[in-house]
């Protein structure tokens, strides 16, 4: 009977420091992300950044840190994060080659809201038809 407590102590200790440990590495990340992004688009504001711009950097800005803690947190329940990143990596590139036409016009989309040659309120004006 002692054998099994000093066993299950000697392993479920570690393990349930180390998930506390990553749930509080997730937590910090979220946090930060929300307040490094909103930091970000206040200063692009105050800049006078179009607001499509900011919202936009925004929202990059904070799903790039979440992932980033995503994987802190579980590198620190003891998962190998290389290979995790390169399955991420693979993936991503097969989703990037399916989706090429649909990701050329997202592609036009995010030029159009770098380059702004329209602002929020303008108005656009259809040619004549044939």
């Amino acid at each position: 009977m002692e054998e099994a407590i000093t066993k299950i102590t000697e392993l479920g200790v570690p393990f349930v420091m180390n998930l506390i440990a990553a749930i509080l590495i997730y937590i910090v990340g979220k946090w930060l992300a929300g307040i490094i992004s909103t930091v970000i688009e206040k200063l692009m504001l105050k800049g006078k950044v179009d607001s499509s711009l900011a919202g936009f950097t925004k929202n990059i800005i904070k799903a790039v840190i979440l992932i980033f803690a995503i994987i802190a947190a579980v590198g620190r329940l003891g998962v190998q994060t290389t290979s995790l990143i390169a399955i991420i990596g693979a993936a991503g590139l097969a989703i990037v080659l399916s989706l090429q036409g649909t990701l050329s016009n997202f592609a036009a989309g995010v030029m159009l809201i770098l380059f702004k040659p329209f602002k929020v309120g303008d108005f656009i004006e259809k040619g004549e038809e044939f």
